[in-house]
């Protein structure tokens, strides 16, 4: 379980690296944002299932999920704002 916190927490950094590097071509860009969205929330599955395996105590579950509740507001909001990121 750890091993799959590890892989998809880094893969929500790693998208959005990857799709900053493609803001040229909007569809691509939505299209890392929303892997790094999907991520995120992968990410949220496996604190649930370490919080109810006894892995972690509630109160480091809330604290985690809030971070990434709040992490993954940002790719949200550059897939439905692509025009933001497109440089001058």
């Amino acid at each position: 379980m750890t091993d799959q916190i590890r892989r998809s927490s880094r893969a929500v950094c790693a998208n959005i690296s990857e799709g900053y590097r493609k803001r040229l071509h909007p569809k691509h860009f939505a299209s890392k944002m929303t892997d790094a969205d999907g991520e995120c929330s992968e990410t949220l599955v496996w604190l649930g299932f370490a919080k109810d395996c006894g892995y972690l105590t509630e109160a480091m579950h809330i604290e985690l999920s809030q971070i990434y509740h709040a992490t993954g507001r940002m790719p949200n909001a550059m897939i439905h704002n692509p025009e933001k990121f497109v440089p001058k």
